[in-house]
């Protein structure tokens, strides 16, 4: 049985080989692209599972491969990239991507983060709905609404939310959020915390006028239960 359709898009040959080698042995499925448009136009016909997008393509960035899927998608997006700069990590988290691996990468390391990034979004549980004023975060559907609204999240800014909403009023530190939902090995990842709560906010609350999730800084973020 397959684990999963896997859409990878770089333009060195090299990259994607061993890619396919790595993504096979593990059980999944891969579409490869030498281009963005390329991605798209795959992603377009047979919507895959997850991707892989390099940051670096002939024709558009990844970072804009990202912002067109996430226009209507919210499989988990990992985006490659021989750049380890924050500034750049921070435009593809900005895009929709869930995670960021710098090159040279480990292959067990990047199998690791997709298939944590997957659980993440395929993840269902006999979890309750959980409320917190009109925001209702039901973690069993994984969907979440406000105002009986539904509101598209990537998968890790449902992690982030599910994390507050289990924790109603509770200050969770940034190591806490970072551990929680990316795992140990980001504990001290801050910039991206930071990049995906800015995202997570502007969706539950695009006007800023209740501002439900509230910032101690320097220390964490908790979610306001009135």
């Amino acid at each position: 049985m397959s684990a999963g359709r896997v859409l990878v898009c770089d333009d060195e040959p090299q990259i994607v080989r061993a890619l396919r080698v790595v993504l096979r042995e593990a059980g999944f499925h891969v579409v490869a692209a030498s281009d963005g448009e390329e991605a798209l136009d795959h992603a377009a016909v047979q919507p895959p599972d997850a991707a892989i997008i390099d940051l670096v393509l002939p024709d558009i960035d990844g970072v804009e491969v990202c912002r067109r899927l996430r226009e209507w998608t919210s499989m988990p997006i990992i985006v490659l990239s021989a750049v380890g700069d924050e500034v750049e990590k921070v435009r593809a988290l900005e895009a929709g991507a869930d995670d960021y691996v710098t090159k040279p990468f480990g292959s067990r390391e990047l199998l690791a983060r997709l298939q944590a990034t997957m659980r993440r979004a395929g993840a269902r549980t006999e979890e309750p709905v959980l409320v917190a004023g009109d925001l209702e975060v039901d973690l069993a559907a994984r969907v979440v609404r406000r105002a009986g609204e539904e509101i598209h999240l990537t998968p890790i800014e449902f992690s982030l939310l599910a994390a507050l909403a289990r924790n109603p009023g509770r200050l969770l530190t940034h190591n806490a959020l970072l551990t929680e939902v990316w795992g140990p090995g980001h504990a001290e990842d801050t910039a991206a915390l930071r990049t995906h709560i800015a995202n997570l906010r502007q969706k539950i609350d695009p006007d800023g006028s209740t501002m439900p999730i509230k910032t101690d800084p320097g220390v964490g973020y908790r979610l306001a239960v009135a």
